[in-house]
Parts: structure tokens; C-alpha cells; sequence
């Protein structure tokens, strides 16, 4: 069956279709464009990308998009998960996420049956005696229902019984489609925050996390401009000047409009999420909330002087989402993997802050000095990205950066103006590193994606595992693109950890390739 991806208005992607294998020349070619950097605080319409961008009219081969409940309802901790869907769906999150039914975990299975799809039974009771049954086991603060390709198929109206069960239990129940129609891998979890954006409380008067220090500083520049300019009109009140100057170190009343409030969207283990804090945190910048937050009842207020960032490139959804119906504004940043992404995350949000930030080139340069070893090692190496889960541009980028050449990179869906960010970076890191510009095909066709790999011949494929074996029987190394989400790859600390899951295949490769050649001279002998 033909996946046809939904589109939205917001994030339009303007493409130019084409199903004709490129060569490896035309692989290759790039314009020698320049580089047009965004300088708005907030996302706007980006210089089209350098490089040869295509879209093929390929399926979706990627991993199916309900697993993100493996990794959610542990951040989401007060939180339970019903997937309604059918026995497949079911099988495969068991294999998938490894848990057994006697572990008790925080989410099930709502296993539709032949009286389910047939409309012989009543959706909305049978639901409710689910919902009611999970509330007196495990009294969560939310459910989150997942709907998959069986309810999109059969126009099973989840988000029009929600409300009304809701109020029945008396538990919130968010309803995100996770279907492997419509959505790819990891955009699971971006309509899981979207839907959860909704249920953020709005922001009203002051905030307990806020950039205090930013405000107040604005707030005793303006005081101490309006005293200068009352002494030189009016020497009577010159000693009213002199105690307002003397009051400055006291914190003035701050209003709403001159308060900048971050929130940061995306899921990350709460070990990796506190190093990111951290890092805004030297730079004098409070982060105050995270979506989806570690429990429910702390999600993030939101409104019209919240400023939102992401750390994932396949939040796009959950953007729109934020910027259209709760008025917060999107600060477009690189996302936070590889040094020189987080450096450039960081300092973009020191931009929209007023901030001059400190101290983040020498600890780009510390990294990469400490990296010398393993960047040797893949230096000059090539890689072919088929595209699973739209960590696709980020990694191309952080590879190129570390000396690899990218031919292609393929991705099952972009959005360019989400993207417009790291897209910019990514043609910074090509002319500072001279390089061509990689090619990216959204929604690649197997088939030619096949093709080009044999012509090319990469060092190393990353792709989903329904190609890895393959492959591997065709003596062409792979790594499983879905190690990469699974794995803790933002923020400085992690850059080790990232450059060993690109190189450990082709470290095995080369160890094989010994060890063969030792066999063979000891079998002359």
C-alpha cells in the first residue's frame, strides 16, 4: 500500500519530484552559492538549500512510528499508554520494546477484534471500560491513547469520544495518531507532543523559572536612562534621582512584556535534558519547562512571551503546534548533536536572549582535540544515509564536520523550514570543511537508493534493519539507523558516544579483514 505523507500548511515543503537514478557525478555536483544565515529570532522562510535536494515518490520502509511509547512512557512517568490497534501491533511492541506482560509496565494493548472492525460492538464502551479499568490499577495522571493504521482505516473517532470519557473518569486522555500511514518512525513522538501541547496550562502573570536576571538588568537600564534625563530638566529632583540610584541592586517589578520565558520540546533521558539546562544555564539562561515534562501535572505554561526551541528535527508537528495555537514564537536553531551543533544551538538561543555567550568555541575545540584518534580513523571514509528515522541532516552534518564524505542523504520527510536552521549549518560545515554539498532525496525510492549504493560504492550504508541484512550478504557495511534514536547523542558529553556507533561497524570490518589475512598465512604455513 502507497503511504501518502500528510502535508501542512505552515511547513509547506516545496519539491521537485524525480525517480531517475542520479550518477555518481551528479552526486556529487554543487552550486557555489553563498550562504544566506537567518538572523530573525524566529522561524521565517530560509535560503533554499545549495545543494541537489529531489523527492521520489518511495514508501515509507521505516520503523513503525507506535514504538515511541518505549521510550515516553518512561519520561512520562505518571503516565499510561493505550495503543489500540490489533495483534500485530501488539506482537510488535513486545518484540520491539522487550517486555513482558508479567513486568507491568505503563502502557497495553487495546486489541481490536472482527466485532470491532465489523462496528458490532459499541467503540466508546468498550473504551471506557479499558480506561476505567487502568484507572483503578494504576490511577495514572494522563492516558495517552495511540491510535494506529487499524483506526485510521476504519474512521475510529478517538479525539471526538475523548472529551466526553474524560470527563466520565475524571482523567485527562490525550489522543495522538501514531499510524504508519501517515508518519515515519520517530514523528510518533512529535504527534504525541503535539496533542500533549494542548494540555499545557496557559501562561498567566509570572512564572517561577523565568530569565529573572535578563528582565531586571533591561528593566535598571531603562530606570537609570529616565533619571538621567530627569536631573538635567529638573535639578528639584535631584534627590529623588539620587534614591532611585541607590535602590538599583533591589529587584524592580517586572512586567510581562519584557519577560523572555524558554521552553524546550523533545524527549531526552533526564541525565542528557539536565546538561542541556546546564549549558543555557552558564550562559545566564533559565529553561522554564520541558515538553513532555517528567510528570503531568508539570507541564509548561504557555503563551504569547514563550519562546519554544527544539532538540529534535522531527518535531515539526509539535511546532506548528506551539506557534499556531498556544502563540508561542520558534526560536530556529541547529538541534544539539555534535559539538558544533550544540555550540550553534546554544548560541542561537543567547541570540534571541540578548545574551553574548562564553567559553563555547574553546570547549568545541577541547572536543575535538580529544577526538583526534577516532576522527582519524573515519577520515576520508564515505557513508550513505537511506533514511529512517529524520535524524538523517543532523548526523550527515556532524560526519562531515569529522571528515567523512556523505553521497546521499536520504530522509523520509522534510520540512525546510523546521529544518532551515541546521540546513544553514549544514552548508557552513561543506565550505568550511570543502566539501561538495550532499545530495538529500526526501522520500526515497528503494530501488534506486539500491542502485546508486552499488554504483558508488560508500565505506558505510546506515538504514533501517529491513536493509541491513541484505546488504551485509552483499559485502556492503551498515549500521542500524535506529541505534542512532535509541542512543544519547545531544549535548557536548555525548560526542564520543556518537562518533563509536559510526565507526564500531567499520572497526569490526577492518579487525575481520585481519584476522582473515592471519588465518590465511598461518594456513600456508
Amino acid at each position: 500500500m502507497v503511504k501518502n505523507k500528510k502535508r501542512f500548511p505552515l511547513f509547506q515543503t516545496f519539491r521537485n519530484s524525480s525517480s531517475i537514478p542520479a550518477s555518481k557525478n551528479s552526486v556529487l555536483e554543487t552550486a557555489n552559492q553563498s550562504i544566506s544565515v537567518e538572523s530573525s529570532n524566529e522561524t521565517s522562510t530560509a535560503a533554499p538549500y545549495s545543494g541537489q535536494f529531489e523527492c521520489e515518490t518511495g514508501n515509507y520502509h521505516t520503523f513503525c512510528p507506535i514504538s515511541c511509547v518505549s521510550w515516553l512512557y518512561q519520561k512520562i512517568e505518571d503516565s499510561f499508554f493505550l495503543v489500540i490497534g490489533t495483534k500485530t501491533c501488539g506482537y510488535f511492541l513486545q518484540n520491539a520494546l522487550g517486555v513482558m506482560i508479567f513486568a507491568e509496565p505503563r502502557y497495553a494493548m487495546a486489541e481490536l477484534e472482527e466485532s470491532d472492525i465489523s462496528a458490532q460492538l459499541n467503540d466508546y464502551k468498550e473504551l471506557k471500560r479499558l480506561c476505567l479499568q487502568i484507572k483503578q490499577d494504576r490511577n495514572p495522571s494522563v492516558i495517552v491513547w495511540i491510535g494506529t493504521c487499524t483506526t485510521e482505516i476504519i474512521k475510529m473517532d478517538l479525539e471526538g469520544m475523548a472529551p466526553t470519557l474524560e470527563a466520565e473518569i475524571g482523567i485527562p486522555i490525550v489522543v495522538a495518531r501514531a499510524n504508519g500511514l501517515d508518519y515515519a518512525f520517530t514523528q510518533g513522538e512529535d504527534t504525541v507532543l503535539a496533542a500533549m501541547a494542548q494540555k499545557c496550562p496557559a501562561r498567566e502573570g509570572r512564572l517561577k523559572n523565568i530569565n529573572l536576571p535578563i528582565a531586571r538588568s533591561a528593566i535598571r537600564a531603562d530606570e537609570t536612562l529616565k533619571s538621567a534625563r530627569t536631573s538635567v530638566e529638573d535639578q528639584a529632583t535631584k534627590t529623588v534621582t539620587s534614591n532611585s540610584s541607590n535602590s538599583i541592586n533591589a529587584d524592580p517589578p517586572i512586567s510581562n512584556k519584557q519577560l523572555k520565558e524558554l521552553v524546550l520540546f523533545g524527549s531526552l533521558p533526564t541525565t542528557i535534558a539536565n546538561q542541556l539546562q546546564l549549558e543555557l544555564k552558564r550562559q545566564g539562561i533559565n529553561v522554564s519547562g520541558w515538553l513532555p515534562s517528567a510528570r503531568y501535572s508539570d507541564l509548561p505554561a504557555l503563551g504569547e512571551n514563550v519562546y519554544v526551541c527544539g532538540i529534535n528535527p522531527f518535531l515539526s508537528r509539535t511546532a506548528t503546534s506551539l506557534m499556531r495555537r498556544r502563540k508561542c514564537k520558534l526560536i530556529s536553531a541547529p538541534f544539539p548533536i555534535g559539538p558544533d551543533g550544540t555550540r550553534a544551538w546554544v548560541e542561537k538561543i543567547c541570540n534571541v536572549f540578548g545574551i553574548v555567550p562564553t567559553g563555547l568555541e574553546e570547549r568545541e575545540k577541547t572536543i575535538w582535540t580529544n577526538l583526534t584518534e577516532s576522527i582519524n580513523f573515519i577520515k576520508g571514509k564515505s557513508v550513505f544515509f537511506m533514511g529512517d528515522n529524520l535524524l538523517e541532516i543532523s548526523l550527515a552534518r556532524f560526519l562531515i564536520r569529522c571528515g567523512m564524505v556523505v553521497y546521499e542523504i536520504g530522509i523520509p520527510y522534510m520540512d525546510k523550514r523546521f529544518q532551515a536552521g541546521e540546513l544553514a549549518l549544514l552548508e557552513k560545515t561543506c565550505i568550511k570543511m570543502k566539501v561538495p554539498f550532499p545530495r538529500i532525496v526526501e522520500k526515497p525510492d528503494n530501488y534506486y537508493q539500491i542502485q546508486r549504493i552499488k554504483e558508488l560504492k560508500p565505506d558505510l550504508v546506515i538504514t533501517g534493519m529491513a536493509h541491513a541484512n541484505p546488504l551485509e550478504a552483499r559485502g556492503i557495511t551498515t549500521k542500524w539507523s535506529v541505534e542512532f534514536t535509541f542512543a544519547q547523542i545531544h549535548g557536548f558529553t555525548n560526542t564520543k558516544d556518537l562518533l563509536e556507533l559510526v565507526s564500531r561497524p567499520l572497526r569490526r570490518n577492518k579487525n575481520l579483514e585481519n584476522h582473515d589475512s592471519l588465518s590465511k598465512t598461518f594456513a600456508l604455513q
